[in-house]
């Protein structure tokens, strides 16, 4: 039977994903807190927050799930000629406090951003930690575009992109995409299908085959030099 655990501040184990509501699609738990053993124990099951300021912490894990193979990214023609055209830089994990800050930034049209600064604060310190980690993109000496993320074994759990220039933030998912494949991930989670995923090559999975995915993959290390704070070139 699908039902709503609640959770308090003590380093309970999540309920089972399968035990999510199917409206909302995949809310699974109420409440608990942000400390970085409860990230992680929910990302390594399949589960992760989402929520508005002033709400209570929210835990899903939606059905279906979408995802891409590292190196799976449906690169367009305007694309790599716009990317060939452009004098870029990249580099892996030498912003990360930066990226996140600009993802929290309000879109026009937003209201409001579930990048609250608790989030912020707490992936910041994942980040530290080592297991938060992001793409940036450069031009020049200027921030343009980038991501972020949660690597948990050979899976990368992508949270959030930004861009202050026309396909930067695409620029970095390619970016990432090539990073992975070079450093044998073998899943990226992009969370909740939308157009513009599906328009990138993301395809959609039963919970059940993505946890089943993640089950293999989630214990499997990867070399320890994957996420140095480092220069990358991009290659097409």
């Amino acid at each position: 039977m699908n039902s709503l655990s609640y959770l308090n501040h003590e380093l309970a184990q999540f309920p089972s994903p399968e035990f999510a509501l199917t409206d909302p699609n995949g809310l699974l738990a109420i409440g608990g807190d942000l400390h970085p053993k409860r990230l992680l124990s929910a990302y390594y099951d399949g589960i992760f927050p989402w929520f508005n300021e002033n709400d209570p912490i929210l835990w899903w894990s939606p059905d279906p799930r979408a995802v891409f193979v590292p190196g799976s990214m449906n690169i367009s023609r305007s694309l790599k000629r716009h990317l060939k055209k452009v004098n870029w830089c990249f580099s892996v994990n030498q912003a990360f406090d930066r990226v996140i800050e600009h993802c929290a930034t309000t879109r026009d049209g937003q209201e409001g951003t579930w990048i609250t600064n608790e989030i912020q604060q707490a992936y910041k310190v994942l980040h530290r930690q080592k297991r938060a980690h992001s793409i940036e993109v450069w031009d020049q000496n200027r921030l343009i575009g980038g991501l972020y993320g949660i690597a948990i074994g050979q899976v990368f759990c992508g949270e959030s992109m930004f861009h202050l220039q026309t396909n930067a933030s695409k620029a970095a998912m390619v970016m990432l995409h090539q990073h992975l494949l070079a450093h044998n991930f073998r899943l990226i989670d992009a969370q909740v299908m939308n157009p513009h995923l599906a328009s990138l090559g993301a395809k959609s999975l039963k919970r059940s085959d993505f946890i089943n995915l993640l089950k293999r993959f989630r214990d499997i290390e990867v070399a320890s030099d994957t996420w140095h704070p480092t220069e990358v070139y991009l290659e097409l």
